[in-house]
């Protein structure tokens, strides 16, 4: 297949990047990006990088606009007007935004009509948390010890935020972590990851158009050892909210510890599909092999990597899930029938292909895939549906985030040893279960450790918490606790006598 991604990036009015810093757009101080397709290896565009005097300027910014502006005090029906104009403006200009994902990281434009990944779901978290903005109230308590005095409790915002933002899914998480600041009053100093900043900039130019007040939202573009390096050590920056690995959220939540500054952290998982042999083999194959072989090609933290199958229909679904693979199409993201998107740079190729080396010299079964396909596709950095059967979950393919299109199967006699291969992981984002057995579902669900958990079905929505336990994160985006890790509580305490005691 020919790759025709270049003309698109034409067709998009793609010209280079830019950051804003206190309302003003401009070119940053650093050196040269080259902004380069995975899909093709070819330079799309070229733009500065930020450096840690960027991210000065624009955490000042953020620190004006928050301290010596009325922003903190809008009215709520104000504020909730100004998300609800951001969230319109999303929706207008989905279909840009969607095909400037797919130039960012190679994800197939067939692959945004998918909810959670598409300008949609970012329209629609603004929209939700909009609808916050009047809802953000304390609570009046009662006299402790029959003193004369009125105790209340405010909810204010926690200040100025550093968000940081991976390359895989730009559209759903700047949403995620912007939209619940605003709405708390907060702001914001952004920065996408270099990988991906082409979807970031065009939505920070939506905000700007839909009112969003200078230094309310600023966005730097950089590296992380330099830009996310200097937001996350900023006196200025009073939480970090951050989505990536898991050693970069190490990082992070030490530099924070420092300055006693809060975080949020959504650090990946190495989630469970647990399969009983009461289920659909065929639609539950789709689901399985569907979950790394479609789309970004399994670079996605909530990927069910691990299907955990019954031994009595475990061969019937090997079968079955080769059968999905090869189903897989590669090829031009900007093809509507293109089904799956490369690996997003050079680096995590060889890490991938790096790993499924490891899953063969230690044992494991390759079913299908596990190497790379050639003619037009070799320039890119695709890695063809691989799957492997009779892996032990203490492997390192069964207990590594891949980031890849890779499957590990692991076989199980019943329930309780299900749920005890589930839990043997240091992650904790996600996990499903498959059965038509509702009961047996339910007592899965409540073992099984996960932030998330589907049965018979897995997705994320942004009026729902999402994040994980153990090493997978700390707090959660969506919903009400969404919104509640922008604020901080303040107790009042008014005398209305003589005495508080």
């Amino acid at each position: 297949m020919t790759m025709t991604v270049l003309p698109h990036r034409d067709a998009l009015g793609v010209s280079g990047a830019r950051q804003l810093i206190d309302g003003a757009w401009s070119e940053a101080t650093g050196e040269r990006w080259d902004h380069v397709h995975p899909a093709t290896n070819e330079v799309v565009t070229s733009f500065s990088l930020g450096t840690a005097s960027d991210v000065d300027r624009a955490v000042a910014a953020a620190r004006r606009a928050f301290d010596e502006t009325d922003w903190p005090r809008w009215k709520a029906r104000d504020r909730r007007l100004l998300l609800q104009r951001c969230a319109a403006l999303l929706e207008a200009h989905g279909d840009e935004l969607n095909r400037l994902q797919t130039l960012d990281n190679g994800m197939p434009v067939s692959f945004s009509a998918i909810y959670q990944v598409s300008s949609q779901f970012a329209a629609d978290a603004f929209d939700h948390h909009a609808g916050w903005v009047d809802k953000i109230t304390g609570d009046t308590l009662p006299t402790y010890t029959g003193g004369d005095g009125l105790f209340l409790t405010l909810r204010e915002p926690v200040g100025v935020v550093g968000a940081i933002i991976p390359w895989n899914a730009p559209l759903m998480l700047f949403a995620q972590k912007v939209a619940p600041a605003l709405a708390a009053g907060c702001t914001v100093v952004v920065k996408p990851s270099e990988y991906a900043s082409l979807t970031a900039v065009r939505m920070t130019e939506l905000l700007v158009e839909a009112g969003v007040p200078p230094g309310v939202v600023n966005l730097v573009l950089g590296t992380g050892p330099e830009v996310g390096e200097a937001i996350i050590t900023h006196s200025g920056v009073d939480k970090v909210t951050f989505t990536g690995s898991r050693a970069v959220g190490s990082r992070v939540m030490a530099a924070a510890a420092e300055r006693i500054a809060r975080v949020s952290l959504e650090l990946g998982g190495k989630s469970p599909n647990i399969v009983f042999d009461d289920v659909d083999v065929g639609g539950t194959a789709a689901a399985l092999m569907g979950m790394v072989s479609m789309g970004l090609s399994g670079q996605g933290c909530v990927c069910h990597t691990r299907a955990l199958v019954q031994d009595t229909v475990y061969d019937e679904m090997i079968d079955a899930c080769a059968a999905m693979a090869a189903m897989s199409v590669l090829g031009d993201p900007f093809d509507p029938g293109t089904t799956s998107g490369p690996i997003i740079n050079g680096r995590q190729l060889a890490r991938v292909e790096g790993l499924i080396a490891g899953g063969r010299d230690e044992g494991a079964r390759l079913v299908v895939g596990g190497d790379r396909p050639g003619g037009d596709l070799a320039a890119g950095n695709f890695v063809n549906p691989t799957l492997f059967a009779d892996v032990d979950n203490a492997m390192t393919i069964a207990r590594e985030e891949i980031f890849g299109p890779v499957l590990a199967m692991i076989p199980f006699h019943d329930e309780d040893e299900a749920i005890r291969l589930a839990n043997a992981t240091d992650y904790g984002l996600g996990a499903s279960v498959q059965t038509s057995d509702v009961k047996r579902a339910i007592r899965v669900a409540q073992a099984v450790r996960s932030g998330t958990f589907g049965v018979n079905g897995y997705t994320v929505m942004p009026n729902a918490p999402f994040g994980g336990m153990k090493t997978s994160g700390v707090g959660r985006e969506g919903g009400r606790e969404g919104i509640d890790a922008f604020l901080e509580s303040k107790t009042v305490v008014i005398a209305t006598g003589d005495s508080l005691f």
